[in-house]
């Protein structure tokens, strides 16, 4: 419950309002044993143009048929829903992931599947974005989401600085299969890959190889590669990727650089492989993003 609220007030200019609603208003006990102050009921989902349903526990319990009636009404008008971790499980039961494709933390993904055969559950991802329905894995990949939302929303820029100020990552491109997995023993005792991912962030606009960065860490390319799976969850080169976009995202922004320099500024080389990878990557153009949240001309 804490992660949405955290992202989206740390957003500049404070865009959200956020409103924390119940089945009534009044305290509410929860699992972590603290009470919360629900300060509206559901007829706050009236008004909401994103319903965010929060993790709960256990994910099994028969949720309210007046919350379940709510969200899918929320649906029906065209507003957004979200959820973090096994707030899935709420979706599904109202629904809403119906046709969809959904995910939900690793231990649970099974278990929605077999409850909700009409949902299509991916356990392998942070988090899925079908428009107007979006579900997060576990508590961590909802901030993930979160971030996303602020982008989607409102701009590279702005989720990057939303996520300076909760100190996460703008942007992690990778699986929760990576949580599963028991870490490195090199990254338990205290290494770390960050210099050289902060070096490469400044030298984006150079060829930058596996071998390359290993160097940088002092390291055989094979074990650089591992122990970047271990501490990022993605391989360098998809990072690589991830980090070249941000960049040109901030340059489309920010700037009114032609294509073709953007490109070259963020490492993608030409303008036909930007446009390439901003279409798999984003589903659209670079030309048509930055006629969506680039800076007004003077």
């Amino acid at each position: 419950m804490g992660i949405p609220a955290q992202v989206f007030t740390a957003v500049p200019d404070a865009p959200y309002e956020m409103v924390l609603c119940g089945g009534s208003a009044g305290s509410v006990r929860t699992a972590a044993g603290f009470a919360v102050t629900v300060t509206a009921g559901l007829e706050a989902l009236e008004r909401a143009d994103t319903v965010v349903v929060p993790g709960y526990a256990p994910h099994r319990r028969e949720v309210p048929a007046a919350v379940l009636e709510a969200l899918a009404e929320a649906r029906a008008r065209g507003r957004r829903l979200v959820s973090v971790c096994t707030g899935a499980f709420a979706l599904a039961a109202a629904g809403v992931l119906d046709g969809c494709t959904a995910t939900t933390h690793w231990l649970f993904a099974d278990d929605l599947a077999a409850r909700y055969p009409r949902v299509s559950v991916d356990p392998r991802v942070l988090y899925v974005d079908e428009g107007q329905v979006l579900t997060s894995a576990g508590v961590a990949a909802g901030i993930d989401l979160c971030l996303h939302l602020v982008r989607r929303d409102l701009g590279a820029a702005t989720a990057n600085a939303a996520a300076r100020t909760v100190v996460a990552a703008p942007h992690r491109d990778g699986g929760q299969a990576q949580y599963i997995r028991r870490p490195l023993a090199g990254a338990a005792n205290g290494s770390t890959l960050a210099p050289t991912r902060e070096w490469a962030l400044a030298h984006l606009h150079e060829p930058l190889t596996v071998r390359r960065l290993a160097a940088h860490a002092h390291m055989a390319p094979r074990t650089f590669a591992r122990h970047f799976v271990a501490e990022s969850g993605t391989t360098p080169l998809r990072w690589l990727l991830a980090a070249r976009l941000d960049r040109a995202r901030e340059l489309l922004e920010s700037t009114g650089l032609p294509v073709d320099q953007v490109a070259e500024r963020c490492g993608l080389g030409s303008p036909s492989n930007l446009r390439l990878h901003f279409r798999r990557a984003l589903g659209t153009s670079p030309t048509a993003y930055r006629a969506s949240f680039g800076a007004p001309a003077p």
